[in-house]
């Protein structure tokens, strides 16, 4: 393969003397080569305004950038289109060309432009988001490196609209965003949903349930989006009423997923589809179920009542209210006693979704760019208590074990730093105290903090408060982990979980021992009170759960890292242990 050229890509103001003049008089000065490229080779285009403090684009593709553009011009006195945003006086238009360019290259170019314009924090809402990703095509071997020369040239163009490519892909939206091309797996899964939900639909059935088991990092959150908007796409399409709802109990990615359903276009079409499982429930009945229910995170609903939950099953409410209910679960993600699932309900509602062949597993890791050697020591460590020799990987995923919190601590602020591995934090284990109510006892304390000697740093959300009001609103949409005060926190398992680090450094306290060739979780030594206190089963005895969930808290830290993982054991002979294994 030979060199690949540079793209070319002109800006013009977005109105039709401005492109008279571009095509008459500015371009026949272009060599001949650029000439041919912008006249007779496929084009894509972003058309761009501001509307209030956000952008609002449009992206395409075109086979005569100056015929397609004249089109939309010819739209703009239409108040219900798009296109009249373009009477704007800062619309402008990117017309973006290729030596390389056919159609199947257009497109995928295009379904990518419009990802990361999703993506972006000032990006109030992309116009057009119905993607069509190619298969095999040539050159589609191409498609990484001309795509990453168009984005740095954008980027040279204006740095608010198009930011650095890695602060777009390490962004919680883009990561959750139902425009990302699926698998093999993740498609055959969405075709399954969309069919069982059809014809579930045109037979008046209710209460259909599909469930779908997959461990963290098997791609359920991107199926889930993916899915989710596939159909009310479909159903506009088909110009029918479509009630569809997608409900997760995790106050980070609510507003995730609010973000993407605003920038979707959804909220503004639809209202509130996107809420917390409480919240559905409340607001509706059994009387007048909803289409569909996408629950993510399904391991988090709750399994008794708390505070404004009355019931004592969010599921079976749920599926109550709902003709579909399509499930995202993984049992090793339960972290509280009013998470925990009796094994026989449990299986109840496996069983009920495989008798009608609705039942589907997600098994290859999307997220850790780790080998199978490096997952099965992880699978070791947090499900079988088993301390395996730590494998050199080739995958470029590290392992490093440290000797104090300060060095740890140290390497992930140096990374960090680093352009293409900013998403790196501590997180720990809920072995410290913590309060969101209360401030701590201690009046030596300002913060409640994870204190280790002489070195501790403040949990999560302890910061907020030292922020301007300012500061304060610019963070109000970002994931914990993307917020720049972070770095100096340290994250639980209810910040992280759901949420991917470019590489994560875990704290495992006192909680995590190393006991005669084993691994112990000990609850005696967690803060965890969602996790220790008794739980009452459906036959009236009470029953601790501790250990497992301290296992599960522990594996949700260990699959944060897409690139590595950084470890601090508080437990000498567990940290002795973990040296040796790394040798």
């Amino acid at each position: 393969m030979g060199k690949i050229e540079e793209p070319i890509i002109r800006q013009i103001r977005d109105n039709r003397d401005s492109l008279n003049f571009f095509e008459n008089i500015l371009i026949p000065k272009e060599d001949r080569k650029t000439q041919e490229i912008i006249k007779n080779f496929p084009t894509v285009y972003i058309h761009n305004w501001k509307e209030a403090e956000k952008f609002e684009v449009y992206v395409g593709e075109s086979n005569d950038i100056f015929r397609r553009t004249r089109q939309h011009y010819d739209s703009v006195m239409d108040r219900t289109k798009w296109q009249n945003k373009l009477l704007e006086k800062d619309a402008s238009l990117f017309i973006i060309g290729h030596e390389h360019f056919n159609k199947s290259l257009t497109l995928d170019i295009e379904n990518r432009l419009m990802h990361y314009m999703m993506s972006v924090d000032c990006v109030g809402h992309v116009h057009n988001l119905r993607t069509n990703p190619q298969t095999n095509y040539y050159p589609m071997g191409e498609l990484n490196e001309i795509f990453e020369k168009i984005w740095k040239e954008l980027h040279r163009k204006n740095k608010e609209l198009f930011p650095l490519e890695n602060v777009v892909m390490d962004s919680a939206i883009y990561k959750a965003s139902p425009l990302h091309k699926l698998t093999e797996d993740q498609k055959k899964a969405r075709e399954l949903i969309i069919q069982k939900v059809t014809e579930a639909l045109s037979h008046g059935k209710t209460r259909q349930l599909i469930f779908i088991d997959g461990e963290a990092g098997t791609g359920k959150t991107v199926l889930n989006s993916s899915t989710f908007y596939e159909l009310y796409c479909q159903a506009e399409e088909r110009n029918i009423d479509l009630r569809c709802h997608l409900l997760v109990n995790h106050d980070e990615q609510i507003t995730v997923y609010e973000k993407i359903a605003e920038k979707l276009g959804l909220i503004r079409k639809y209202g509130k589809i996107v809420s917390k499982p409480t919240t559905f429930i409340n607001n509706h009945t059994e009387d007048d179920p909803v289409d569909v229910a996408f629950i993510d995170e399904a391991h988090l609903l709750l399994t008794q009542g708390k505070q404004s939950y009355r019931g004592k099953n969010q599921l079976k409410d749920i599926i109550d209210r709902s003709r579909v209910t399509v499930v995202m679960f993984d049992e090793n993600q339960i972290l509280t006693t009013e998470q925990f699932w009796e094994a026989q309900v449990l299986e109840k509602y496996r069983n009920q979704a495989k008798k009608t062949k609705n039942y589907m597993i997600l098994d290859k890791q999307l997220r850790m760019q780790a080998d199978p050697a490096t997952v099965d020591w992880i699978d070791a460590f947090t499900k079988r208590n088993q301390l395996k020799k730590i494998p050199t990987t080739f995958n470029g995923y590290s392992i490093k074990i440290f000797d104090d919190p300060e060095q740890l601590d140290f390497e992930i602020q140096k990374k960090a730093r680093e352009t293409d591995s900013s998403l790196s934090r501590i997180i720990a284990t809920y072995d410290w105290e913590y309060s969101a109510n209360r401030k701590p006892k201690d009046g030596l304390l300002k913060y409640w903090e994870v204190i280790i000697g002489k070195w501790h740093k403040p949990w999560n959300r302890e910061l907020e408060s030292q922020l301007s009001r300012k500061e304060k609103r610019q963070i109000n949409a970002l994931a914990w982990a993307e917020q720049p005060q972070t770095i100096n926190e340290v994250g639980s398992t209810f910040t992280i979980q759901g949420f991917d680090l470019n590489y994560a450094g875990v704290i495992l306290g006192p909680s995590v021992k190393y006991r005669g060739g084993k691994i112990i979780f000990d609850p005696s030594e967690s803060h965890n009170n969602k996790a220790i206190r008794n739980r009452t089963l459906s036959d009236g005895s009470k029953k601790k759960f501790g250990e497992i969930l301290i296992q599960h808290e522990v594996r949700v830290l260990m699959t944060r890292g897409v690139n590595g993982m950084y470890i601090y054991a508080c437990d000498e002979q567990l940290r002795e242990a973990l040296k040796q294994a790394a040798k």
